[in-house]
């Protein structure tokens, strides 16, 4: 059985830990068991060592293996930025900044951003994904597919007390990111949006975010077991791509006027083709999911006719983490996830590709 870890005031740090890393693009994973762990005394100014209880698995996780973003990432690399776990030990602060206000033993999340300068335009207007200098976990830097993990004490998360750190992993990127995206969508209480994708591991977070915020939430998805998986967050109005023209049912389902509102976080370029279709007047397409060489072919006529809003939503900031951890330790949102061991990764990924899973994937590190 595995000994659950809980929040300590000091941690005897080993030499050596488990981790998950592959050496090359869409090359073997290798489970380590003698992977380093960087010590307190390396650790540079701003750099906080988290001890990794829990972490969630993402699609963005599966595009670092298999390379079919337009950036390249470091290899070898332990990938993940879901961690949930807690503050091992602090690094020095950085030249004149104040020490952090973290302590050893605070439940903590590490993000897909790991780190960003704090002085630049996008940092100071609270867009710290678009910092130039910015670093992502499992990207750019070693993530959370690890038990000891390097990360910065200006961008981990606190975790809110009591919140489970199994449930918290998701909402460190899939929550926090289908969150913001929602924000962006600047719509009213009681307007329409659609969540294509939403079954899966963002898309069923973006519903219960979305209705907790008192929008009408149309999914599209396919298959019963995540229509039952939907009913099960309230959602009442479900079509299955697989069975007929989705165009066609969202305007059937608003009276022929159309959504006002399409988050689409589905990893397939057909659906941002049809959510250009059935968005009304003044309706804001919310783009999320990547897939690979996607382009999105919007007609300017009616796009200007329409007043349409196409926005590319990347990841929230540090308000927007604070926010959705706090809404979902309310209560009014839910992560399904299931738990496997770290060493799981490799098939994670392979059911991930075959696009079986339903809900999130949650790997223990203990």
């Amino acid at each position: 059985m595995v000994q659950t870890i809980f929040s300590q005031t000091s941690y005897e740090i080993p030499l050596t830990q488990k981790a998950v890393t592959f050496a090359k693009t869409h090359g073997p994973h290798t489970i380590e068991t003698a992977w380093p762990v960087t010590q307190p005394k390396d650790l540079k100014p701003g750099e906080v060592l988290v001890r990794v209880v829990y972490t969630g698995v993402c699609h963005t996780d599966l595009h670092a293996w298999l390379g079919d973003w337009p950036l390249e990432n470091k290899l070898p690399l332990v990938g993940g930025h879901e961690g949930s776990g807690y503050v091992a030990f602090i690094g020095p602060p950085l030249a004149g900044a104040e020490p952090s206000t973290l302590k050893v033993g605070d439940a903590v999340g590490i993000k897909w951003l790991a780190d960003s300068c704090l002085h630049c335009e996008e940092c100071n207007k609270g867009y710290e994904s678009s910092c130039a200098k910015a670093q992502n976990s499992g990207f750019s830097i070693d993530g959370s597919f690890q038990q000891w993990a390097v990360s910065y004490a200006a961008h981990l998360t606190p975790l809110p007390a009591g919140f489970p750190l199994e449930a918290a992993a998701p909402i460190l990127c899939a929550g926090v990111t289908v969150y913001k995206a929602i924000k962006e969508a600047a719509l009213l209480s009681g307007e329409v949006v659609v969540i294509p994708g939403a079954g899966g591991g963002l898309g069923h977070l973006a519903v219960q975010y979305a209705k907790a915020m008192g929008y009408r939430v149309i999914a599209i998805d396919s298959g019963a077991e995540k229509e039952k998986l939907l009913a099960s967050y309230g959602v009442t109005d479900f079509i299955d791509y697989m069975k007929g023209d989705v165009v066609k049912a969202v305007n059937d389902l608003t009276g022929g006027v159309g959504a006002h509102a399409a988050i689409v976080v589905a990893s397939g370029a057909q659906a941002y083709e049809q959510a250009l279709q059935y968005l009304r007047p003044h309706g804001a397409l919310i783009c999320v999911g990547m897939p690979p060489n996607g382009d999105i072919k919007a007609n300017v006529f009616w796009t200007v006719v329409k007043s349409h809003r196409i926005i590319g939503s990347y990841v929230g900031n540090r308000q927007d983490a604070i926010e959705a951890l706090d809404i979902a330790a309310a209560g009014k949102v839910h992560t399904t996830f299931t738990i496997e061991d770290l060493s799981a990764l490799p098939s994670v990924f392979e059911r991930m590709k075959a696009l079986t899973l339903n809900g999130r994937i949650v790997l223990d590190c203990q």
